[in-house]
């Protein structure tokens, strides 16, 4: 990856020129045609034999991975990766579709194509990491790109809501990276964190919140959050252009 942003990026004046209702990058929307493709398919096509099948083999179970390689096939390194494409119903599908185009487009929109394909593989082996080491050795299967999504929430808290005395203008895609520290000075950023935590935290606790959406990964969604907070800026090519508070 090319650690030059090259030269800083002259934004738009004032809301000229009609923009679209839908402007989402193509990329994202292409994972979010492919989300709805791959339920309509295993809801409406396959027999109910060969959705347990690619359930069995998509989705992410921790018991895989007590047991030796040598007994394993290929879903013991495709899993961490495929289980964030299934999702168990509509309510669930429709649900982490909205929320990625919200998050996932400021950060593709600053991070590009193939770094957003790269971005969604490793997030989602980090967020399934913490649910295996959470759930080690259980029978529990890990399905949704929820995880994914936490990751771009995360991702979007070191750049999308800089502290509000020091705010640039402009496209919030191109706004400076801000360091740890800078993100959590912002009012925005600290609230917006104890919501998602709370919220979490009252998922873990087994409180409904969203109606029948099935058990919610919670331990997924903070691996994704942590993850994306963090490792944003490995993704980052534009991380060299700093805030100046």
């Amino acid at each position: 990856m090319n650690d030059s942003a090259g030269p800083a990026p002259e934004f738009p004046q004032g809301g000229q020129g009609r923009q679209p209702v839908f402007n989402l990058p193509g990329i994202l929307t292409a994972s979010i045609l492919l989300l709805i493709a791959i339920y309509v398919v295993q809801v409406y096509v396959l027999s109910d034999e060969l959705r347990e099948k690619v359930f069995m083999f998509g989705a992410f179970v921790p018991a895989r991975y007590i047991y030796p390689l040598s007994e394993q096939g290929l879903e013991w390194f495709t899993s961490p990766v495929t289980y964030s494409l299934l999702h168990g119903g509509i309510e669930h599908l429709g649900f982490n579709c909205l929320w990625l185009a919200a998050f996932g487009a400021p950060v593709v929109r600053r991070i590009g194509a193939l770094r957003f394909l790269v971005y969604w593989l490793v997030s989602s082996i980090a967020s399934a990491l913490l649910f295996l080491v959470l759930h080690w050795g259980e029978v529990s299967l890990l399905i949704g790109a929820s995880g994914v999504i936490s990751a771009l929430m995360g991702s979007a808290c070191r750049f999308a809501f800089p502290p509000e005395e020091g705010r640039i203008g402009g496209p919030v895609h191109l706004l400076p990276l801000l360091s740890v520290t800078e993100a959590l000075r912002s009012g925005t950023v600290r609230v917006f964190i104890l919501m998602w935590f709370v919220g979490n935290l009252i998922f873990a606790l087994g409180i409904p919140l969203l109606g029948d959406i099935g058990a919610v990964a919670w331990e997924a969604h903070i691996g994704g959050f942590v993850f994306g907070f963090f490792l944003f800026p490995l993704f980052d090519p534009l991380r060299r252009r700093r805030a100046r508070f």
